[in-house]
């Protein structure tokens, strides 16, 4: 009996993972990532105006994240996780079919929501699921594999996306793009979610709102809670945007346009490494956090300096480092909600992520415009030592 009661559970807890797994791979398997910026410079576009199209995308996240994390908690997170690779897909079909500067904006607006969508959503799913199998305690290492089937899906985009280029062009890129945001939403249906049914006048009303108060009172009453929230967006926000420049970085070493995605390779194969590490990682003191976070800035910032292909090599130990540190600020966070609005608290996480992101993304045109890229990526190292510091001081990492 013993053992067929561990074996259920256990049983449940593979199709939760496999699911993720399979949406994560399928959602980030965009042959348009590597090359996306390329079709903005190609176009015509500046660095300022490239820039610009990142804020106008992270500014539609900060008005939805919060209200898309509430409206999760009070109606069908599947729903949402469903609704967001669509939102995406139409995205990259926009930018193909009718290249410019407002297409661009409004397909951003349109990635913004998606993005928003599954944001917190996601995450209370899979923890929501976990706990209720008796398996809380494995979220770090599912959602640490799972980041990690998402960065294989980008490998597989970079080692795709040359040959698709020089075969067919954008469109064709763009089209296997679409096709894999709509796999993406066949595969969310396949989540399980075991949650009390709601009315549709209780989410359009009491429910939301309810949802989106306590998420909010825990975010600004649970000290641990907010700290917890306070750091993601430190750890995730200026290594978030920089992972959008890396191809002008790699083409300013010389290579040319279809060799930029393998050169992007180790940086990838980096954050592969740093996602499968996370359950070995997880009993990390605040010191060893810090010296994660200080190990990042250093090969971020020497990686950059090279100013050659090679020092993509060191450009992936940096970006390797920080998706660790992301997985592990993720599962603290998950580890201290202890409230319903589970969504909604992770929101507002990610709109302090992407509030940052609107501040790195006008530093780093700043810095490009007048340095250059690899400028601009030794100057973000910086921030990451003075969060190391600040950790290393207070101690409030665990």
């Amino acid at each position: 009996m013993t053992s067929l009661s561990t074996r259920v559970p256990d049983t449940r807890v593979r199709r939760l993972s496999i699911t993720l797994y399979g949406y994560l791979f399928l959602s980030d398997l965009v042959l348009l990532y590597p090359v996306y910026v390329l079709l903005f410079s190609d176009t015509g576009l500046t660095v300022g105006q490239i820039s610009a199209l990142f804020v106008i995308w992270s500014v539609t996240a900060i008005v939805l994240e919060v209200p898309s994390g509430a409206w999760a908690d009070a109606v069908s997170r599947r729903l949402l996780l469903c609704l967001a690779p669509l939102l995406t897909g139409a995205c990259f079909a926009l930018w193909v079919l009718a290249g410019s500067w407002w297409t661009f904006a409004l397909g951003f607006v349109l990635w913004g929501a998606g993005g928003a969508l599954g944001s917190g959503a996601l995450e209370a799913l899979v923890h929501t699921e976990l706990d209720r199998l008796g398996a809380a305690g494995r979220y770090a290492r599912t959602m640490g594999r799972g980041r990690t089937a998402g960065v294989l899906g980008v490998l597989a985009s970079m080692v795709l996306a040359g040959p698709v280029l020089a075969a067919g062009g954008y469109r064709a890129v763009g089209a296997a793009s679409v096709l894999s945001a709509v796999l993406a939403a066949a595969v969310a249906t396949r989540f399980p979610e075991h949650r009390p049914a709601v009315s549709a006048d209780e989410a359009a009303g009491p429910g939301w709102w309810a949802g989106l108060r306590a998420g909010l009172a825990e975010a600004r009453a649970d000290r641990r809670v907010r700290a917890a929230v306070l750091l993601v967006p430190a750890v995730t926000a200026v290594w978030g945007t920089l992972d959008e420049y890396a191809p002008l970085l790699a083409r300013d070493t010389g290579v040319t346009a279809s060799t930029v995605p393998l050169l992007l390779l180790p940086v990838w194969l980096g954050m592969t490494v740093g996602g499968l590490l996370a359950p070995a990682a997880e009993r990390l003191t605040t010191r060893g956090y810090a010296a994660l976070l200080t190990l990042a800035a250093v090969a971020l910032a020497a990686g950059a300096a090279v100013r050659h292909p090679a020092g993509f090599l060191l450009l992936g130990v940096a970006f390797g480092a920080l998706q660790l540190a992301t997985v592990l600020a993720d599962a603290r966070l998950q580890d201290r909600i202890t409230g319903p609005g589970r969504a909604t608290v992770t929101s507002v996480a990610g709109m302090g992520t992407d509030l940052a992101m609107v501040v790195a993304y006008a530093g780093y045109a700043l810095v490009a415009a007048t340095g250059g890229h690899p400028a601009a990526f030794v100057a973000a190292a910086v921030p990451y030592l003075l969060v190391a510091g600040l950790l290393a001081v207070s101690g409030s990492v665990r």
